[in-house]
């Protein structure tokens, strides 16, 4: 069963920077994109960053652009997400997803189920 595990949250103050994992079980990463989302308490799950199945082409939020960067390391089957410059409206559960295309992306739609994701906190 494709499973994905995120890690690397954690309470950081404002300025800060964290870096997630998104790493994957049982299956390779080869064949898919990877998408990461969060989730704030009483909003909706909203994308954050995606990139390719080769790593060649990325995007972001506008709420995250120039402070987020994803990368992804197909042989040790993890995909980061490197954190900079953190806000305090950053904080959220931060997920991700498996996609063969973009446009599963954009409509949040993965394979599999969402993971139990890892907390972003960001407070001084």
């Amino acid at each position: 069963q494709l499973q994905l595990v995120e890690s690397g949250g954690g309470l950081v103050q404002p300025g800060g920077s964290l870096r997630l994992s998104c790493v994957a079980s049982g299956f390779s990463l080869d064949y898919y994109a990877i998408g990461w989302f969060r989730q704030a308490p009483g909003k909706e799950r909203e994308g954050v960053s995606y990139i390719d199945i080769s790593g060649g082409s990325t995007n972001y939020a506008d709420s995250v652009k120039g402070r987020f960067t994803i990368s992804r390391d197909n042989a040790k089957k993890t995909v980061y997400l490197q954190m900079n410059s953190l806000k305090p409206e950053d904080t959220a559960i931060y997920y991700c997803g498996a996609h063969r295309k973009y446009s599963d992306y954009q409509r949040g739609r993965i394979f599999g189920s969402w993971g139990q994701g890892t907390q972003v906190t960001v407070s001084s």
